[in-house]
């Protein structure tokens, strides 16, 4: 079976159906590395200590998005 096979096949489903397919879809992309997911949450502890200790300089949304 070819593409677009599959896909003419796809278009007859009902629509909960395809989004289940579309999900599956979605979910063989996001694979996220175990060891960069464990990094990036070390990271976010070490930033809410920095915050929780107050070294960390914040911004209020108009400095950040520059509302006056």
């Amino acid at each position: 079976m070819n593409t677009q096979e599959i896909i003419a096949l796809t278009l007859k489903l009902k629509p909960h159906e395809r989004l289940q397919i579309v999900d599956k879809i979605h979910e063989s992309f996001d694979r996220p590395d175990p060891e960069i997911e464990r990094l990036w949450g070390e990271e976010a502890v070490r930033r809410l200590a920095s915050f929780d200790a107050g070294r960390s300089k914040t911004y209020c949304s108009d400095e950040v998005f520059g509302n006056d």
